[in-house]
């Protein structure tokens, strides 16, 4: 059992920072005192969750995870991202992206949102809809603002680099731009004495590729570097910025603290006074106009009425 679910996780490209992806194949394999899932539960993530979704405000009608405060609709993009809700999103804390969709477009319509706020502490997830949900980010009639408190790296800085604004605790760290899969190779007999043995037909050679060999890690990689074209080009659009600015200036796959990242020009602000900082700066009303500009505006209208 343990092996078909490896061999599911290893089969899909991941966007995440690697050392989740250890602790991801060893939580699926019930090996929950492996060093990286130790790691994982000691990096503070639950906590600043939790305090994050008490800020958030008060739960939005009809929504799974949604709040409403001020004004300001939130959605938590906590975790490891996942297409569709799992035991992981269910019992550890992750995303399901089809979640999150729902509740977006809830936020979206409802009168009472003026602001859409996405609360990220992620390392990123699986690749499968993450394009859409950032699609659906870019397309949002109302202002979205991201504030990074932890983690917004990998897919989930793919899906958030097309907000209008993203805002980063200053202990946050943000990057990890790129794609990744894990695999294995067999190099003795299994304890049962028996060795995997797969043929392929003739006109699908790469159908299974043999990780062992550089020809067959070439294969992977080229295909890895065709989705990382894809994130590339849409974080370019999403910052305005060139590709090979990203491909140069966004960490090369490595993560940038937040300072290091506002330089970069990944994020737009550091703001240090967290999150309740930025729903007290979303929840103020816009104003059209100055009250200097208003009051010259009311007179000229005036002087007009008079004149005619």
């Amino acid at each position: 059992m343990n092996n078909r679910v490896l061999a599911a996780i290893r089969s899909q490209p991941w966007a995440i920072l690697p050392e989740y992806m250890d602790a991801i194949e060893a939580i699926a394999i019930r090996a929950l005192d492996n060093p990286a899932v130790i790691a994982a539960e000691m990096d503070g993530h639950a906590e600043r969750m939790a305090e994050a979704i008490a800020e958030m405000g008060a739960p939005f009608p009809g929504a799974r995870s949604a709040a409403i405060r001020d004004g300001v609709g939130s959605l938590p993009l906590f975790g490891p991202v996942f297409p569709r809700a799992n035991v992981m999103t269910e019992m550890s804390g992750a995303t399901s992206l089809a979640s999150l969709a729902a509740d977006f477009r809830k936020l979206e319509a409802s009168p009472e949102v003026r602001n859409i706020l996405i609360v990220a502490d992620s390392p990123g997830g699986v690749i499968t809809d993450v394009r859409a949900f950032g699609a659906l980010i870019a397309a949002s009639s109302k202002p979205v603002t991201v504030f990074a408190s932890g983690l917004c790296c990998s897919a989930a800085y793919h899906m958030c680099s097309q907000a209008t604004e993203i805002v980063a605790d200053p202990f946050a760290l943000i990057g990890s731009i790129g794609i990744m899969m894990s695999g294995s190779v067999q190099e003795a007999p299994d304890s049962n004495g028996a060795r995997s043995v797969h043929i392929v037909s003739t006109n699908a050679p790469d159908k299974r590729l043999d990780l062992s060999t550089d020809e067959g890690q070439a294969k992977v990689r080229e295909m890895l570097d065709g989705i990382e074209e894809v994130f590339l080009s849409d974080v370019a659009k999403g910052r305005k910025v060139p590709v090979p600015t990203v491909k140069q200036n966004f960490g090369r796959g490595g993560t940038k603290s937040a300072r290091q990242a506002k330089e970069a020009g990944m994020i737009d602000r550091v703001e240090a006074g967290g999150l309740a900082a930025v729903l007290q700066t979303l929840a103020r009303p816009v104003r059209s106009a100055t009250p200097r500009r208003a009051a010259a505006a009311n007179q000229l209208a005036h002087l007009r009425a008079q004149s005619n």
